[in-house]
């Protein structure tokens, strides 16, 4: 069956609404988008920025602030501040960015103090449905991490697979990504992918299948194994997540797939105390939803891990 967006959003109702800090709320395509949240029964927000720029915001794009939380907090640090120890606290299930710089916001969430540190690496999950391909695809790291080592590879692998299971993948299919789908002791990213899949085997990585080095095409194309005999392979065009060598690499595919397909896409930080949603002011609406959504199914799925 084909799995989407809106299975995420069916599995946020079942596991409750969930709540939303927002850093530096003053900002119009983020308003709408958590309106759209609490309207969909997603999630509600706490709303932290200049008070009065967010109602002359909200009056202008025509939403009703009723029922949502504001808290009052014109300098734009000391709001970020403020909405992370909202998540630091237990107070809310997850962290978005509002009309802050991406640096400052992330300082936020790594502040000694309140932030969201977990004492692991972060890492970025992007997770697309995409049209032809029948699972949903987590794409990482396409905007985090520039050069992972093999230990940060371990780490966005241990990242990524509490997401693949908070949306309905248990045991996910992670494909090293590589030009190639052999060892060649030329090409580092090989010799990278081929020690994770060890690693797996050995029981080292856990609650994943590792299977790589792959190229693109046996990682998502069927077909294309089938033709390229890859019938020994753990993963045979099925792959669940696509872990990328560098940044470069992800976020080429990234953008390939976000401006030439008809797809759907959602994206958090990983590896802090709750999910974090980083989107860019270049996302669409329906992105920033999206990303709340997966947060939501996100923070349940780490609360069930903590009990």
């Amino acid at each position: 069956m084909k799995q989407g967006f809106d299975e995420i959003i069916s599995k946020v109702k079942e596991c409750g609404k969930k709540t939303v800090a927002v850093s530096v709320a003053q900002d119009s395509a983020v308003l709408e988008a958590v309106q759209a949240a609490k309207e969909r029964g997603i999630a509600d927000a706490i709303l932290v920025g200049d008070e009065a720029q967010i109602r002359e915001i909200a009056d202008s794009i025509g939403m009703d602030l009723t029922g949502f939380e504001i808290i009052n907090e014109p300098d734009v640090i000391q709001a970020s501040l403020t909405a992370v120890k909202l998540a630091h606290d237990g107070k809310v299930d997850m962290y978005m960015k509002g009309l802050i710089d991406t640096k400052n916001f992330l300082k936020s969430v790594l502040d000694k103090e309140v932030g969201l540190r977990t004492g692991g690496a972060l890492s970025h999950v992007a997770v697309f449905e995409v049209p032809g391909i029948e699972q949903l695809l987590f794409l990482t790291d396409v905007a985090f991490m520039t050069y992972p080592t093999l230990e940060d590879k371990v780490n966005i692998i241990n990242n990524t697979v509490p997401v693949c299971r908070a949306c309905g993948i248990e045991v996910p299919k992670v494909a090293p990504l590589a030009a190639v789908e052999v060892v060649n002791p030329k090409m580092p990213a090989t010799v990278d992918a081929a020690e994770l899949t060890r690693m797996c085997e050995a029981g080292e990585i856990k609650g994943c299948i590792v299977d790589g080095p792959l190229s693109l095409d046996l990682a998502i194309d069927p077909e294309a194994a089938k033709h390229k005999g890859a019938t020994d392979r753990k993963i045979q065009g099925d792959a669940d997540v696509l872990l990328f060598p560098d940044i470069h690499a992800g976020n080429l595919v990234y953008k390939a797939i976000v401006h030439m397909t008809d797809m759907k896409n959602g994206c958090i930080l990983t590896g802090t105390k709750v999910p974090v949603i980083l989107t860019s002011r270049s996302d669409t609406f329906e992105t920033k939803v999206n990303s709340i959504a997966l947060a939501a199914v996100v923070a349940e799925e780490l609360k069930k891990n903590a009990n």
